[in-house]
């Protein structure tokens, strides 16, 4: 199943993707009432009712939806992994302006995200460069949790997996070399993660570990590669992460980017106003956004109004 949120008549209403997304393809659009996809990753009987709902709903082209960020009711920051493809780790190397660690690590590397960075499918990106001027991308493999653990067994992890996600995690490289070394302020940035296009649930996945990840700036493919290589795999990450800390439903984890990042480009490349992101992961769909200047230095009291 492929649940996502869409504005139709100027509300937001859970859709549920038929086929496999791809263009030309339908979307059932379900009651003003019905359950949103944050509500069936967290209880798995709202997705019979959903499922209910979609076969007498009435269909329309997705591609002629405007859809929304699919997950809003996040129970704390978005979590990360850091250098999960070793030919990101390696194509780094001397770039991290002294910040560099003496060798690969032995175990995931994790941060976090606020979850005040997470925008639409097709959503623009927040950018500013009065903020950052070393705006990046990564495209990644995101994943969200269905069942609560902790300590979880490798070999168990994906049971705690309800579906799938693609996510852009856009990042100020400056920002993130300015604090220290740490990660957070410079992924942190409001209205710069897209994030979707909707959530495909575990059954609607043939072999996450076998995806095909994309990343193209203005037509130019800059990232390709597979999810098999992966330096951690995803059951490593949640049995990890969860040590020790309980992992709820509806948490969001992002799994890592793989090699191709701007920073790491000679020349450099970063993102420019009116630039066209396609982010792609096989089977998930795709994320398309544009670069859109933004005001983000601004004394402001009124922002949390202003993403919602």
């Amino acid at each position: 199943m492929r649940l996502g949120r869409a504005q139709v008549d100027g509300a937001a209403r859970t859709v549920v993707v038929l086929g496999d997304g791809g263009p030309g393809a339908e979307a059932a659009v379900l009651p003003a009432d019905a359950p949103s996809p944050d509500d069936v990753v967290r209880e798995p009987a709202a997705r019979d009712v959903v499922a209910r709902l979609a076969a007498d709903a009435p269909r329309t082209v997705v591609d002629e939806l405007a859809l929304l960020v699919p997950l809003t009711r996040f129970n704390r920051d978005i979590l990360c992994t850091g250098w999960n493809y070793w030919d990101h780790f390696e194509e780094s190397k001397g770039k991290r302006e002294g910040q560099d660690p003496a060798e690969r690590p032995a175990r995931p590397t994790f941060f976090t995200k606020s979850p005040l960075t997470a925008i639409g499918p097709r959503d623009p990106i927040a950018f500013d460069p009065e903020l950052s001027g070393k705006w990046d991308y990564e495209a990644e493999l995101a994943l969200v949790i269905g069942r609560a653990g902790r300590s979880i067994p490798e070999e168990k992890a994906l049971d705690h997996v309800a579906g799938y996600l693609i996510a852009n995690d856009v990042s100020q490289r400056d920002l993130q070399r300015a604090h220290g070394g740490q990660w957070l302020k410079g992924k942190s940035i409001d209205g710069t993660m897209p994030l979707g296009p909707w959530v495909t649930t575990v059954d609607d996945v043939p072999d996450v570990h076998d995806l095909e990840i994309r990343f193209e700036l203005d037509g130019t493919v800059l990232q390709s590669a597979r999810t098999r290589q992966m330096a951690f795999s995803i059951g490593r990450i949640i049995a990890e992460l969860s040590s020790g800390m309980t992992l709820l439903p509806g948490d969001v984890v992002l799994t890592g980017t793989p090699s191709g990042i701007g920073n790491a480009r000679e020349p450099q490349v970063f993102l420019e106003e009116g630039q066209e992101l396609v982010t792609v992961v096989e089977h998930l769909g795709e994320l398309r956004n544009r670069v859109e200047r933004a005001d983000l230095v601004r004394y402001r009291t009124d922002v949390v109004e202003q993403l919602a």
